[in-house]
């Protein structure tokens, strides 16, 4: 009945275009694709699609944009695709009138080894903490986030120096290939559902993911230089972990430090302290050593490396004293 079960396809980002290709690639019948209205941006505030939107016109989909998922007409056009289930990858809360509504049932996937990082940045925050583990998870969505049983898991190494950019790649991928095997296993039965609550016997160690804002990407060099390090990564290339640059006259200069590395030592300093030779070195002081730049974005300028970075602006550090 389900050789070829129609598939409608929920997602907005970039994140989930490969899964959304890979399906269309393989031959299932995707017969609509749900994705966020359209939203202006640029000088002119032209109105632009998302990745998925514009993939799927590629792909001759049909697509709907609703404002609000449990609109009467939106819930009818739904119906009349009569999907065998359903995929969500990087999308907003469903309603259960909409998870509810194949009989195959709605699939989520999502970036992390569930039911550790629950939430709106997994990537982000398994890179954050420390994380040398992380993977993706398809699994079925119901009343709560992210707490539906799981249908399948794929584990992937986080490299000591990786980014949530580089990672993001890596696991966009890897959960294209997944959710390509979720709808294979569940049109044929093979999938054996694993409820969350029977891999929880500690509570207090799951990790969240929660959405992350400005103020939250504001680096304290106070912290170990493995920390920081951490931060700096977890949150590059976007939104950025930044630091302040103040004059003595009280204005500041914001720069986002997109790329660093770590070097222990017990030269005294205070942390903060910015140190250079004005050429191609720049590190900053932190408890147990220093952080040195690598990669940086001064506010209203393009990413640079650090040594154009000083080229171009290193006066800066004549006319500040650090954070």
């Amino acid at each position: 009945m389900f050789a070829l079960p129609r598939i409608v396809f929920f997602g907005t980002p970039v994140f989930a275009v490969a899964s959304l290709d890979r399906l269309v690639d393989a031959g299932y019948p995707v017969v609509a694709v749900v994705t966020a209205p359209d939203k202006p941006s640029g000088r002119g505030l032209k109105k632009n699609a998302s990745p998925v939107k514009q993939s799927a016109l590629s792909h001759g989909i049909p697509v709907l944009q609703p404002t609000n998922l449990k609109d009467a007409e939106f819930l009818q056009q739904l119906k009349g695709f009569r999907p065998d289930i359903q995929i969500v990858i990087a999308f907003r809360m469903l309603p259960q009138a909409v998870w509810s509504l194949p009989p195959l049932g709605t699939f989520n996937l999502h970036a992390s080894l569930l039911p550790q990082y629950r939430g709106a940045a997994p990537i982000n925050h398994a890179i954050m903490n420390g994380e040398s583990m992380t993977g993706v998870t398809t699994f079925y969505i119901n009343e709560r986030i992210d707490t539906g049983s799981i249908l399948l898991a794929e584990r992937v190494t986080i490299a000591p120096d990786e980014t949530a950019g580089e990672l993001h790649d890596r696991l966009m991928t890897a959960g294209a290939i997944l959710a390509l095997r979720t709808v294979a296993g569940v049109v044929d039965g093979t999938i054996t559902e694993t409820p969350q609550e029977v891999l929880v016997t500690d509570p207090a160690s799951l990790h969240a993911a929660p959405k992350i804002f400005r103020e939250d990407c504001r680096i304290n060099w106070k912290r170990e230089a493995k920390s920081v390090h951490d931060f700096i990564r977890g949150l590059s290339p976007v939104p950025g972990a930044f630091t302040d640059l103040r004059k003595k006259d009280g204005t500041s200069y914001n720069l986002k430090i997109l790329r660093a590395f770590p070097e222990h030592s017990d030269d005294a300093g205070t942390p903060g302290e910015f140190i250079t030779d004005g050429k191609s070195s720049l590190k900053v002081k932190v408890a147990d050593g220093f952080i040195h730049l690598a990669g940086v974005q001064l506010s209203g300028r393009k990413p640079m490396s650090c040594g154009d970075f000083l080229r171009g602006f290193g006066w800066i550090f004549s006319e500040t004293h650090g954070i």
